[in-house]
């Protein structure tokens, strides 16, 4: 079954080389020049948006932020201009999967889309290893079947990217995880992660844990750990 990409740009050119380039990568191509048109056209058939950051009324940042708001957890790459590290950061921090910045080279946005993609499809060996499996501790339930999260009997919404570094470290309890080590695990072959984007993930899962945020500790000079001395 093919990929289907929505491709979120008010620059038509864009929209068209990249539409071009992807369906001939195989992926099936939606276009839409306004976060408006593009919030109308997505479906739930639509496996990543490619969504540009500064358009007409409403930014691909608050696009981003209505569908996460909306527990819509579809993976996006932000496409922009503004390439400095707290537009990079940004980025991350309203649920977005991947930042390239432009101009850009066609062989770069097709790496980073079949990386996401990748990334977001377990395989079937990883699906194998996970049925079946909860991990609690105290009021906290991480369930790997379902990629859920309850805390005190309340589900927490969390991103594909959130969750799985929940349960690396909740796998491994007091074990510390470099951000390098996070890296390998949770965006494994994507070149373009740094150690800054696993600040933002952790500092943005912990914000959802609520009263549990101390569940995920820093070792200054080390890493994270899933911390369970005060449970």
């Amino acid at each position: 079954m093919q990929n289907k990409i929505l491709i979120v740009d008010d620059e038509r050119d864009i929209c068209e080389i990249l539409e071009f380039n992807l369906s001939n990568e195989g992926y099936e191509i939606t276009c839409a020049y306004s976060a408006e048109q593009a919030l109308e056209k997505l479906t739930a058939d639509h496996s990543l948006i490619l969504l540009d950051v500064m358009m007409g009324e409403m930014s691909g940042y608050k696009m981003a932020e209505v569908l996460r708001r909306n527990n819509n957890n579809i993976p996006i790459i932000f496409l922009t201009a503004k390439d400095t590290e707290n537009d990079m950061l940004t980025g991350f921090s309203v649920g977005g999967d991947d930042y390239i910045s432009k101009p850009f080279s066609i062989k770069e946005v097709v790496a980073r889309v079949k990386a996401v993609l990748k990334r977001n499809k377990p395989s079937e060996e990883q699906q194998a290893q996970e049925t079946g499996s909860k991990l609690v501790f105290d009021e906290v339930c991480i369930n790997l079947e379902s990629k859920e999260v309850i805390v005190e009997n309340e589900k927490v919404i969390l991103t594909k990217t959130e969750f799985e570094i929940l349960a690396t470290l909740a796998q491994n309890p007091e074990k510390i995880f470099s951000r390098d080590e996070i890296i390998d695990r949770v965006w494994k072959d994507n070149l373009y992660i740094t150690e800054r984007t696993v600040d933002v993930h952790i500092a943005r899962l912990r914000k959802k844990m609520g009263k549990y945020a101390f569940i995920i500790s820093n070792r200054s000079g080390y890493g994270y750990r899933f911390n369970t001395t005060y449970l």
